[in-house]
């Protein structure tokens, strides 16, 4: 059997391998660790399993290799571009720490906290630091345990601090081009990573907004009792952080750059990596770490102990600073290529928008395409814990359903987030609930409701579907 006769397969053959791969996470992912108490199967190779029964199956109803082979191959390029900006993020993480850009960004993030407005600063403050970092949880898990330190200290309302914390940090992962979850959308529905973010403040903006405004009335209604940090954490953290860096202006041109070319939409991964190229020659400038230093950095990512003129270095720094390099995102382009690999399997036989149109024959208007895929991601994710996988499921099974409807696809990767990542830490279960409350020390069941900017952003999103605004309905798809 060759191409052309794709259509001549049956759905029972179209549908075996999803189900496959569907029968893996539900084992794997889900009763492996909730039920059994074994750890979970690793996602990488819960997809090179299922290239492999997807491959034998084409196979045995008489696919050639060959064929096969050639659609896996297409599906890897047309990913690649996609994976190289995964380097790049790596590399500009690791040069933005030894420079001295984000470690400059987090003292004067610290110095910003006053405790008579702690819920609104509790919800900027990680914004810019997840925006920059692109990380959510790294965000909550350095500057997040600060700020709740201070407002523990202050006996401002934990609950209210913890949701504003997990609101900011996540607006920043989401509106961050080095965030790797934002990358993964743009890639799993072949969007450009800037229209997937632009996209995106669509529903996003509007929700911070709501409520930036909701966690300052907050700070009336619930202030804190007293107004001095006695946290001696946070002294020790901006004393460490000038010891090892030298702070000055200069130090936010990377971070500029990256911005100028987001509004410029210039090419990413040559704005990325020219950022890296100016964080570098700042490190030379004005760092002790020398042009051995910055090799060590590009290739294993930044460590504190480069810094050996420093003694005791508090382990949230240690947190932060301890990461970046070519192989940071090592787990997630792995997982990306094992992704496209069964993604490009399926693609021999068009399998996913067959049963796409099939299973979801009852849509009939734009709106609705888009809600229902809104409710499948949040279906997936909640069951799977890992938006990795999320965004590849249901990218590929709804993109080709938005082009039949003349729906852009960044509709679909912001759908993807509106009702995935970004309602991740108000499912009890999940695994980014799990690591707020351990972080935090604030249990589940008092930060979630106060956690607005996820419940406001699952009125909006489908709020905008529903009246067509920001759909693009009228635009040529991407």
């Amino acid at each position: 059997m060759n191409k052309d006769n794709e259509n001549q397969v049956s759905f029972i053959h179209l549908v075996l391998p999803v189900l496959f791969l569907l029968s893996l996470i539900v084992y794997g992912l889900i009763l492996q660790p909730r039920v059994f108490g074994q750890p979970a199967f690793p996602l990488e190779i819960v997809f090179l399993l299922a290239t492999v029964f997807s491959s034998a199956h084409l196979l045995a109803i008489g696919f050639k290799w060959e064929i096969i082979q050639k659609a896996i191959v297409k599906k890897l390029a047309k990913g690649f571009p996609a994976i190289l900006i995964l380097f790049a993020i790596g590399i500009i993480i690791g040069t933005w720490i030894v420079s001295g850009t984000i470690p400059m960004l987090i003292y004067y993030g610290i110095k910003l906290i006053n405790p008579d407005y702690i819920y609104i600063l509790a919800f900027i403050i990680p914004i810019i630091f997840s925006t920059l970092t692109g990380t959510s949880w790294g965000s909550v898990g350095t500057i997040g345990t600060v700020i709740i330190g201070v407002a523990a200290s202050v006996n401002a309302h934990l609950g209210i601090t913890a949701g504003a914390i997990i609101g900011g940090a996540y607006f920043g992962d989401k509106m961050s081009p080095l965030s790797d979850t934002t990358n993964l959308a743009a890639l799993a529905v072949d969007v450009g990573l800037y229209e997937h973010i632009r996209s995106m403040m669509y529903t996003t903006i509007p929700s911070a907004i709501i409520a930036s405004i909701a966690f300052f009335v907050l700070g009336f209604i619930f202030p804190p009792v007293a107004n001095e940090m006695t946290n001696s954490q946070i002294s020790d953290t901006l004393v460490s952080i000038e010891s090892m860096f030298r702070l000055n202006i200069f130090l936010l041109i990377p971070p500029l750059i990256v911005l100028y070319g987001s509004l410029k939409r210039m090419a990413t991964l040559p704005t990325l990596l020219a950022s890296s190229v100016v964080s570098c020659l700042l490190t030379l400038f004005f760092q002790d770490f020398g042009i051995n230093g910055i090799m060590t950095t590009l290739k294993s990512g930044f460590n504190t102990e480069m810094a050996t003129w420093v003694i005791d270095i508090p382990e949230q720094l240690n947190t932060l600073f301890n990461r970046g390099g070519l192989f940071e995102l090592n787990e997630v382009i792995v997982f990306s290529l094992m992704a496209l690999t069964f993604i490009g399997s399926l693609d021999v036989t068009n399998a996913m928008p067959r049963i796409v149109n099939r299973v979801f024959s009852f849509t009939k208007t734009k709106s609705a395409v888009i809600l229902s895929s809104m409710a499948s991601t949040a279906f997936t994710n909640s069951m799977t814990s890992n938006q990795s996988a999320t965004s590849f499921i249901v990218g590929d099974a709804f993109k080709h359903r938005y082009d039949k409807f003349k729906i852009s696809r960044k509709v679909l990767s912001r759908s993807i987030e509106d009702y995935g990542t970004m309602i991740e830490s108000i499912i009890p279960w999940h695994a980014t609930s799990l690591f707020m409350v351990a972080t935090l020390g604030v249990a589940y069941e008092d930060y979630w409701h106060w956690q607005l900017l996820s419940l406001i952003n699952i009125v909006v999103a489908p709020t905008l579907a529903l009246l067509g605004i920001g759909c693009f309905y009228k635009k040529k798809n991407i």
